[in-house]
């Protein structure tokens, strides 16, 4: 049996697993951490030769490949990336035959090759490579000689290659297979890409080596002094008994020393290894949280029998303690909550290869996002990620490369889930996953959790991985979530539940552990929806200690027209079958990590302060912090008072020292607002840091809040201000023509609608309003757009049952449309009466009223009316919620105020087009032209309004952005209500408040030309005041 279907074949002839660290050659270096800082580093990414081959049978002898034809490639990618082979997107479904372990006949092969010479100073030491993921098997030769083997992509493989190297230059080549039987094992939701796609590098350690070091921080029972235990596994590579010294020191944050951990003398016997343990008190060591990851350094030197230095190496230390107790998760004994997401490695141009630039930019994005929690899902992330989350301050749930949900999907029987878990042939593959997992990462302080993996059902195997851990790692807590029966996890693990069934499970005495939310909010194009009612649930039960949202980036693979243009492509696009279409562009930023609107939700969802108004009118206000380790000193708060969106007070709070966890009282020092004279005033507040950190700069804000003090309705009575001049009313024919004084308006009897509007001669509107229920289906629309598709709800049609026109006054005439929607082949739908007062002023007032006509409806997609405006109609301001996209359940994060953007800007590039661009709680709105021309919009109650250059139509039938082609026309949407969003993509249904049910329903809405400089606050002061 080949060793690439082997699963008892986890590698040969390659080193044991541990902690990532090199050798410094004395102090100074070591201090700096940085790997070019050694001599003893080099690495070997860069340019390499490299030959692909469709099938390993195709692979010419690889003992005279220096007479081949090369191709040239960058290291570390995925060489689908480069060009050769094809991506393939699939969630589960396995990309070959399911016939574990073996794996089909045609199995591509990628060659790579590259040269090296050592460097003179390297002489006498062991020389090792690492190779830090390769996906998915390979072999590795040096000069000729079959080096080793290795499998399990996401996990370091080190080779020693001290006896094969040779004077001068050295070849090596690495042999990588597209699949192997570790593919049943690495059926993770993503992109499957293969090669090379990690750092390699080689390492010259001394003879006598410091091979692994495990660090443990004990904490007493109060979380206040501690113990620093050590152990070191000293390697002597030499035939002979060799002497040294082992000895270590604890730096804190400036460089001081602060304790001497260790001094002792040592002699190892030749080509053995020695463990050598130690302990020291510390007290007082300021601890490790996320909030505050105060880290300090330990410094090992390790010196021959000479006294000359042989290396030194370094290690992160963070105090801190882990336990559950209480059915809560606890750090430093404070029980915490895990605002977490679900991160993928995935790059659009380099794949799996994530630079420390990206991954930089990632954790800064996730910290300033009020997120303070990842999961690697589902496979241990690069080392240098881990080294991020230790600085920046993540908790961490360490999750080993398993998942095997293929074998699910065909039948849905949990015992075909199991078929690998629960095979004893397997163990190893299984064992050797968590074992390399735990070796490596077992020292950084961010990781508070091990995770033994991902839908890979439940089974023998994953019993071996959690008893080995914990002899290993008594200090962490143990998770997987498809431990149904409870048998291993120390944690009650749960995905994609809901907000009832997730309170049912918090009062459920049943079951103690703590319960957490592994995967929820499938944050999948437009959404995810209910970010607050979660929080609301997790906050108030001390059971439930957060979730990670799915997902952190969407995995997306950038390609270009010819022209430049760039979209992201998805599963099925580059022919790759079987795929799950563009179900990989489910997270919070895009794949070029712009956030996306549920981000900046959830950032308002997880503030860390919330306030509470006890009397707005005399400025009272509660302030809560919703830290568990940081006072709010480190924070400055500011407030305004804002007239109709303007500011006309503000002022600076006093010092926040509010203690983490805990609520003081405040004033704001402003003079109390009335509505006396028709306007809305609201009171904001924003709290940003005081001081500059890793992640943000000093002025950047993490939370704030707004407050609106009563306010009185609009007149309709007095929109139609100034009332202008006497009507004229010509109703020759299929049409009805009004007029006055600059205005001219053409209804047509037929469509039921106005089909020409003339401000100063000038068209106002390309198609009048008309009843609209459809909007392009969001990804977490997926299941209830069969229903809406059912009904043919995006084929709606308006039949005109009735017109009837009068003349109000010499002012005032009215318009009355009794029509029924049906589309064809499904029976009438809905009724709606249209209701239009046409003003001297040139001022229109439009209700429309809807009822069902079956009491068999599904839940509609959005109740409005659609509109258009002729081209040039680009500027478009709001006063309302903004400045982004805001839906019913995902409108927390929506700031009121007055808003300035373009059409065009509205637009928002989600990977496969769907509904977008909606404004809620809308006072009032504008779209001019250059010249100031336009139209002026109120809701008489707050509506909802969206302005593209698209129309429903355009978004539901595109498949990719290119497929969009913006039209001159301003397509507006004027609604009542939208259906919520969810999560239902793979998550639940808007939760009940949030269905747009089919009912009797009313919307009122004023249109008004604009001529130039218009004050709306002045005239919606106006309409407040005739309505007192």
């Amino acid at each position: 049996m080949y060793d690439w279907q082997n699963p008892k074949v986890t590698g040969i002839n390659r080193e044991p697993p541990h902690v990532t660290s090199i050798p410094f050659p004395d102090e100074a270096s070591a201090r700096s951490g940085q790997r070019e800082d050694t001599p003893y580093f080099r690495l070997l990414n860069g340019q390499w030769q490299f030959r692909y081959f469709e099938r390993a049978c195709d692979v010419p002898d690889l003992g005279d490949c220096s007479r081949w034809t090369w191709d040239q490639i960058t290291v570390p990618i995925n060489w689908q990336m480069a060009g050769y082979d094809r991506p393939h997107y699939t969630n589960g479904r396995y990309p070959i035959p399911m016939d574990p372990p073996f794996v089909p006949n045609d199995n591509p092969v990628g060659v790579y090759r590259r040269t090296f010479t050592i460097p003179e100073e390297w002489a006498g030491r062991r020389v090792s490579v690492t190779f830090d993921g390769v996906d998915s098997a390979f072999y590795l030769y040096l000069n000729g000689r079959n080096v080793g083997f290795s499998k399990v992509s996401h996990m370091p493989a080190e080779f020693n290659i001290t006896p094969y190297l040779a004077e001068g230059e050295n070849v090596l080549v690495v042999q990588v297979f597209k699949w192997s039987d570790g593919t049943y094992l690495e059926d993770q939701d993503m992109w499957r890409l293969s090669g090379i796609f990690r750092d390699v590098y080689l390492v010259a350690a001394p003879l006598l080596h410091l091979r692994d070091v495990r660090i443990r921080t004990k904490l007493d029972d109060r979380c206040e002094d501690a113990t620093l235990e050590l152990a070191a596994w000293v390697n002597n590579h030499s035939p002979q008994d060799t002497s040294g010294t082992l000895a270590a020191k604890l730096l804190d944050e400036t460089g001081t020393v602060i304790a001497d951990v260790a001094t002792d003398s040592l002699t190892v016997s030749g080509k053995q290894e020695a463990v050598h343990e130690f302990s020291t008190p510390v007290i007082a060591p300021k601890k490790w949280s996320a909030e505050e990851p105060n880290l300090y350094t330990l410094l090992i030197t390790l010196t021959g029998n000479n006294g000359s230095i042989l290396e030194v190496q370094r290690q992160p230390v963070g105090f801190r303690r882990v336990e559950i107790r209480d059915s809560m998760l606890l750090v430093n004994g404070v029980p915490i909550k895990l605002q977490g997401v679900n991160r993928h490695d995935t790059d659009p141009d380099t794949g799996h290869t994530i630079s420390r630039e990206s991954m930089i930019r990632d954790i800064v994005l996730i910290k300033r996002h009020n997120i303070n929690a990842v999961r690697t899902s589902h496979y241990p992330n690069d080392p240098f990620w881990l080294d991020l989350c230790d600085r920046y301050g993540l908790y961490v749930i360490g999750e080993a490369d398993l998942e095997c949900n293929g074998f699910v999907i065909p039948t849905m029987d949990p015992k075909d889930w199991a078929q690998l878990s629960d095979d004893p042939d397997w163990e190893a593959a299984y064992l050797d996953r968590m074992v390399r997992m735990v070796e490596r990462d077992k020292n950084h302080p961010s990781i508070i959790m091990w995770s033994l993996g991902n839908e890979s059902g439940f089974g023998c195997n994953h019993v071996k991985m959690a008893d080995w851990a914990r002899q290993a790692d008594p200090m962490r807590p143990i998770h997987y979530e498809g431990d149904y029966d409870d048998k291993i996890a120390d944690v009650h693990s749960h995905m994609y539940t809901s907000v009832p069934e997730l309170i049912k499970a918090a009062e459920d005495p049943a079951d103690q552990r703590p319960y957490f939310l592994c995967e929820y909010a499938h944050a999948m194009g437009q959404g995810p929806g209910s970010l607050k009612e979660y929080w609301e649930a997790i906050r108030k039960y001390p059971k439930l200690i957060g979730g990670c949202v799915w997902e952190w980036a969407e995995h997306g693979v950038r390609q270009r027209k010819p022209d430049g243009t760039e979209w992201f492509a998805h599963g099925g696009d580059f022919g790759d079958d079987p795929h799950d279409g563009n179900f990989c562009y489910d997270g919070l930023v895009s794949p070029d990590r712009i956030p996306r609107s549920g981000l900046i939700e959830y950032k308002k969802i997880l503030e860390p302060v919330h306030v509470e108004a006890l009397d707005l009118g005399k400025g009272r206000l509660r302030i809560h912090n919703r830290w568990a380790f940081s006072s709010l000193n480190g924070l400055r708060g500011v407030w305004e008072i804002r007239k109709d969106g303007e500011t006309i007070q503000h002022g600076e709070l006093d010092i926040l020292d509010v203690a983490a966890g805990s609520s003081a009282d405040l004033s704001i020092p402003c003079d109390s607002p009335t509505d006396v004279d028709g306007s809305e005033y609201s009171l904001h507040l924003s709290f940003a840091l005081a001081n500059s950190t890793l992640w943000a700069e000093k002025g950047y804000e993490l939370a704030w809040a707004q407050f609106l003090f009563p306010t009185k309705t609009p007149s309709l009575a007095a929109f139609a201000e100034p009332r202008g001049s006497e009507l004229t009313l010509d109703q020759s024919g299929n049409k009805v023509l009004i007029e006055g004084g600059d205005f001219r308006i053409e209804f047509d009897r037929h469509s039921g609608t106005i089909v020409d509007w003339r401000y100063r001669g000038s068209s106002l509107v390309a198609q009048g309003p008309r009843f609209n229920l459809w909007r392009a289906p969001t990804d977490n629309d997926v299941h209830v757009a069969k229903q809406w598709y059912q009904e043919r709800f995006d084929k709606q049609m308006q039949r005109t049952a009735d017109v009837r026109v009068s003349r109000n006054s010499p002012v005032e005439a009215a318009i009355e449309v009794d029509a029924v929607i049906a589309p064809r082949a499904i029976r009438p739908q809905l009724a709606c009466t249209y209701r239009y007062v046409i003003h001297g002023s040139g001022s229109v007032v439009l209700t429309i009223s809807v009822r069902p006509l079956r009491d068999n409806l599904p839940v509609l997609p959005r109740v409005g009316l659609l509109m258009s405006l002729p081209s040039g109609f680009e500027d478009f301001s709001w006063y309302g919620l903004g400045p982004h996209e805001c839906y019913v359940d995902r409108q927390e994060s929506g700031r009121l105020g007055v808003w300035k953007s373009t059409v065009t800007e509205q637009y928002v590039p989600y990977v496969k087009p769907q509904e977008h661009g909606n404004r809620m709680n809308v006072r009032w709105a504008t779209l001019t032209n250059p010249q100031g021309l336009g139209l002026a919009l109120f809701g008489f109650s707050t509506i909802n309004i969206s302005a593209l250059h698209f129309t429903p139509p355009d978004l539901t039938d595109a498949k990719h952005t290119v497929d969009l082609a913006p039209r001159p026309e301003t397509f507006l949407c004027l609604d009542h209500a939208h259906h919520g969003l969810g999560s239902n993509s793979c998550g639940p249904v808007p939760l009940d408040q949030y269905h747009l049910r089919a009912k009797p329903m009313q919307l009122t809405i004023g249109l008004r030309p604009l001529a130039g400089s218009q004050d709306m606050p002045e005239l919606l002061r106006r309409m407040r005041m005739e309505a007192s």
